[in-house]
Order: C-alpha cells, then sequence, then structure tokens
C-alpha cells in the first residue's frame, strides 16, 4: 500500500509470503495459447498497485487462524476480478495513465482491453468453483453483479451536477467496497467462522473500502500527479461528482456553485485551479477527509469481534494508516 509509513509496511510484511504464492497462482492461472490474452493481462498486473483487496483478504485469513491453501486461489481469484474492472474501467473512463504509465487501453486498444477484462472474469469464475463452496461462489457471484450495477450507475451519473452525497455513497460502495467487503467476507467463510464473525469482517471490508474510494477522491484535488500516477482532475474531465465536489457546491457561493457545475457538466478542466481555490476554501477537502475518517473508525470498531493477534492489529493498521495515503 502506497503510504508514508513503516507501521503498514511492518503490516503488509506478514503476509509476503503469501503473496508471493498468490502470484505464483497468478502465473499460473493467466496460462493460454491466446497470445495477446497474455500479453494485456501480464501488462495490467505487472503494473503492480496496491494488491489491498488480495493482501485484505489474507491477513484477515490470518486474523480467523485459517492457514489452507484455499486462501491463495480466491486471492488471485479477488485479484482477477479487480484487474478485469481496471480494463473495463479505463476504457469507459478514456483513460491514458494509471499508474504511472499506459494504460492498456491505450497501449492495445479498446477492444483487447474488453476482451481480456471478460477473459479474467471468466477465469475468476472457473477458479472460484475450486473452492467447492456455494456460500463462496455466491459472495464473488453477487460482488461481481453488484460492482458491475456500480459501474452503471456512475455512468449514469457521469455530468450530473446535481448528484446528491447519497448517491455518490451508493456508487462507492457498489463500485468500490463491495470487493473489499467480499475479499473480507471470503476469509470467514474459509475459516468457518460463526455468523457474527463474518458480518464483523464484511463490515470492516466495507468501511474500509469506502474510506479508501473516498480518499482516493480528495487526492484528486489534493495529490501529487507524480505520486498517484494519474493526472490530478480526471475526474472532473471525466464529469464525476465527487464528494470534494458535492460539499464545495452545498458551502460555496452562488458563483462558486455555478463554476462547479458547469465544469461537471461540461468535463472541462480549464478551471481547475480555481475549483481547486473553492474546494479547498470551502472547507470541502477537510470535510471529505472527515468523512473517510469516520468509514475508518467503523472499520476499526469491527475489528474489536476479532480478538488481538498480530494480523488483526495489521488490519488495525491499515485502517489508520489509509488517511495518511498520498498516491
Amino acid at each position: 500500500m502506497s503510504v508514508n509509513s513503516s507501521s503498514t509496511a511492518a503490516a503488509l510484511a506478514l503476509i509476503a509470503d503469501d503473496m508471493q504464492a498468490m502470484d505464483a497462482v497468478i502465473a499460473r492461472r493467466l496460462s493460454t495459447e491466446v497470445p495477446l490474452v497474455s500479453q494485456v493481462s501480464q501488462y495490467i498486473i505487472a503494473a503492480g498497485g496496491k494488491r489491498l483487496r488480495p493482501a485484505l483478504l489474507l491477513l484477515m485469513c490470518g486474523a480467523l487462524g485459517y492457514r489452507g491453501e484455499q486462501r491463495f486461489n480466491l486471492a488471485a481469484v479477488v485479484e482477477f476480478i479487480h484487474t478485469a474492472t481496471l480494463l473495463h474501467d479505463d476504457v469507459v473512463d478514456e483513460s491514458a495513465l494509471r499508474r504511472g504509465r499506459a494504460t492498456a487501453n491505450a497501449s492495445f486498444g479498446n477492444p483487447a482491453s474488453v476482451l481480456v477484462g471478460d477473459f479474467l472474469y471468466s477465469r475468476a469464475f472457473q477458479m472460484m468453483v475450486d473452492a467447492g463452496d456455494m456460500r463462496i461462489m455466491q459472495t464473488l457471484a453477487e460482488a461481481t453483479n453488484i460492482i458491475a450495477e456500480g459501474e452503471v450507475l456512475q455512468l449514469m451519473n457521469m455530468h450530473d451536477a446535481g448528484l446528491s452525497e447519497e448517491g455518490y455513497l451508493r456508487v462507492i460502495r457498489s463500485k468500490t467496497a463491495k470487493l473489499f467487503e467480499a475479499s473480507a467476507r471470503l476469509a470467514a467463510l474459509l475459516a468457518q467462522a460463526p455468523a457474527d464473525i463474518e458480518l464483523a469482517c464484511a463490515d470492516y471490508g466495507q468501511a474500509l473500502g469506502t474510506a479508501f474510494q473516498v480518499i482516493d477522491d480528495v487526492l484528486d484535488y489534493d495529490g501529487d500527479a507524480e505520486e498517484m500516477g494519474k493526472n490530478l482532475g480526471d475526474d472532473l474531465r471525466e464529469g464525476k461528482a465527487t464528494l470534494p465536489l458535492i460539499i464545495a457546491m452545498q458551502r460555496g457561493t452562488a458563483d462558486e456553485k455555478v463554476t462547479i457545475r458547469q465544469a461537471i457538466e461540461t468535463g472541462g478542466t480549464g478551471q481547475l485551479a480555481e475549483i481547486v481555490a473553492i474546494v479547498r476554501k470551502t472547507g470541502a477537502l477537510q470535510a471529505t477527509r472527515d468523512a473517510a475518517a469516520a468509514e475508518a473508525q467503523r472499520a476499526v470498531q469491527a475489528l474489536a469481534a476479532l480478538g488481538g493477534n498480530p494480523y488483526s492489529e495489521a488490519l488495525l493498521q491499515l485502517a489508520s494508516q489509509l488517511l495518511q495515503r498520498r498516491s
């Protein structure tokens, strides 16, 4: 996870060997006789990234005492689903840069990105059957469907300056937080944890994923392009009314509201510097960070049900350090 925190690095060091085992599964299951599929898949997976979703699953397995081999398979499934959503996202958003380098669609074209994304989804569904557990398949099938609904909701909301906070949260809880929630729940299912522990794990994952996305939306107006590996103002260019803009419109003057509204409706970034100034002046950035902090605290509270061990402490660190991320 790309935050300036030795404690977070130490937390993830707990599962370094597990992540390597997951990478071996990924390499094996990406094997295909179709060269372009391998080329595009390897390109986006080799780009790195936070790998936070499979890390969450592996840390939660550790916290619950599950050490079976199936955790590597399901961690790879989660990463495949996430990678497929990135491929499709970048096509829909017409993104040219991710993690500091050209997106797959910019390098290989939209058709290849969409179709390889489909391959990753279908391979993930082949792999989840290996677990031989109907609840696990239900969890992943539901998550994948809700993520798709979230993508469509976001598409419908593009250039809608009237989007409410509730509408915004509905999108990110579907599009982003659902896979975090599923990752944490899968660990509980593998460990055959009681229903109350399963629910606590799912609550932690949803809260963590929500906080992660809210902070991501802050960084579009308060981040460093080089650290982030994408261009500042990308959300605005795509016509996304994220929480910093929603709050700024609630608090700003009539003229400031018009400026932001027009930028969202047109996807114009010509006044980005002025909009960033408005977002800061109205306190919208801090208010958005406060909203993320509330979600992070909800994640921390959910962990109380798990008891104390190095893995649950690592999960606590993830929630705490999330608010300091800069990329």
